[in-house]
C-alpha cells in the first residue's frame, strides 16, 4: 500500500482518481475555505477525497461531506477519514441526485472535464458559496467552438485574451443557472492556471439580486485583424472595427462584472503554508484592474514592428493618461486596462 502526503493529510488512492498537478488548486481551496470560515462543505465529486479531507483538517470545517458515485472510492474515503482522525459524511451516489436532495453552505464542483452538467443542481444546493473547477479549457477558450457553444450556451472566441474569455464564459453560465432559482452570484476569486479555470462564488438569494446580476452579462466585439475589442451590454450584428476597420466577431454572452474581491483574496494570501507560487498568483489577482479582458503586449509590438519595452513603463503611461492599468495573472505579458487599442498602442510606442 502506497501512502501519499499532501498538506496535513496522509492518504491512499487505491485506484481512485488523484491528480497531483491540481495541488495548487487544492492549496488555494483550503485557504479560501478557511478564510471564509465555512462550517458546512460538500466535495461533490470526491474520488480519493483529498480535497474535502484537507478542507476538514487544515481549514477546520466542522461538517464535511464527501461524495462519489464509485463504491470503491467511497470505501477508500472512509479509510482515509479514519487514518487522519477525521469525522465526515461519505455519500455514494450520483452528484446531481445528492445536489437536488440536499442543501449545503458551500458546494465544491471539481469534475474531470466540464462542470456544466452539474451546475443546475449545484446552484440549487448551494446556500452561500459555490466553488467551480473547469478543466475543459479548449471549448471554453474557443479552440473547440461548437463544443463550447453546446456546453456553455455561449460563443467563445480564440483571441489573445482567450484565458479570460474562458473564465467569463464559465461565469456567465453560472450566473444564468443561479438566476433561474432567484439567486445571484458575486465572484470572490477567479483564476486560470495551467489547464483549468477555477472560481469561488458567493451566492446571494433574491429575485432582485438575480436581476442585477444578469445585467452584468454581455458580449465582446472582437477584431481578429488588430486584436482590439469592445465590450457590449447587448448583442448586435457583427460590424466593423473602429481601430482598423476590419470585420468584427461577437463572443458571448459572458460575465462582464468583477471577478476578484481583494479583501477575501488578501485573507487567503495570509493563510499559513501557502507555496510561493500560490502567493504570487493570489497577490496578482488581488491587484488586477477590474476591467474585462486584456491586451497582449508582445503581440501588439509584433504587429507594430517595434521592439518590446518594459510592460511597467506602458502601464505607468496609461495611468498617467487617466486609465486603470495593471498586470494580470491570466498572462505574464498581458495588460489589463480600460484604454482602447489606439491608446494602448500610443503607450507602448517608444517616445
Amino acid at each position: 500500500m502506497d501512502l501519499i502526503t499532501e498538506g496535513a493529510i496522509t492518504f491512499e488512492t487505491g485506484g481512485a482518481f488523484y491528480n497531483p498537478k491540481m495541488l495548487l488548486n487544492r492549496d488555494i481551496g483550503v485557504a479560501m475555505a478557511g478564510s471564509l470560515g465555512l462550517s458546512d462543505y460538500l466535495d461533490a465529486l470526491s474520488a480519493s477525497g483529498i480535497r474535502g479531507l484537507r478542507v476538514a483538517k487544515e481549514a477546520g470545517v466542522e461538517k464535511v461531506t464527501l461524495n462519489d458515485v464509485s463504491p470503491q472510492a467511497c470505501r477508500l474515503m472512509e479509510k482515509n477519514l479514519d487514518r487522519n482522525g477525521l469525522t465526515g459524511t461519505v455519500n455514494c451516489c450520483n452528484a446531481n441526485v445528492l445536489l437536488h436532495e440536499q442543501h449545503f453552505q458551500a458546494v465544491d464542483l471539481d469534475p474531470f472535464g466540464s462542470p456544466s452538467s452539474y451546475l443546475s443542481a449545484a446552484s440549487r444546493s448551494a446556500l452561500s458559496y459555490l466553488f467551480i473547477t473547469a478543466t475543459d479549457t479548449a471549448p471554453l477558450c474557443g479552440a473547440h467552438l461548437m463544443s463550447g457553444i453546446r456546453k456553455y450556451l455561449a460563443v467563445p472566441l480564440r483571441t489573445d485574451y482567450h484565458r479570460e474569455m474562458g473564465a467569463r464564459i464559465l461565469l456567465g453560465l453560472a450566473a444564468r443557472e443561479l438566476a433561474r432559482l432567484d439567486k445571484a452570484m458575486h465572484p470572490m476569486l477567479t483564476h486560470v492556471t495551467d489547464h483549468y479555470v477555477r472560481t469561488y462564488l458567493r451566492v446571494i438569494k433574491g429575485a432582485k439580486a438575480a436581476d442585477r446580476c444578469l445585467e452584468k452579462l454581455g458580449y465582446v466585439e472582437h477584431c481578429k485583424s488588430c486584436g482590439s475589442f469592445v465590450i457590449l451590454e447587448g448583442p448586435r450584428p457583427a460590424g466593423v472595427c473602429g481601430h482598423c476597420f476590419a470585420k468584427t466577431t461577437l463572443a458571448g454572452p459572458l460575465w462582464l462584472g468583477g471577478i476578484q474581491e481583494s479583501e477575501i483574496i488578501e485573507k487567503a494570501f495570509a493563510w499559513v503554508g501557502l507555496s510561493r507560487r500560490a502567493k504570487k498568483l493570489l497577490g496578482t489577482c488581488a491587484i488586477e484592474a477590474e476591467v474585462p479582458m486584456y491586451y497582449d503586449h508582445h503581440s501588439i509590438c509584433e504587429r507594430l514592428h517595434i521592439t518590446p519595452g518594459k510592460i511597467e513603463d506602458t502601464l505607468e503611461r496609461l495611468r498617467e493618461n487617466g486609465h486603470r492599468a495593471s498586470r494580470t495573472h491570466f498572462y505574464g505579458l498581458g495588460i489589463k486596462t480600460d484604454a482602447a487599442m489606439g491608446e494602448v498602442e500610443a503607450a507602448i510606442r517608444p517616445a
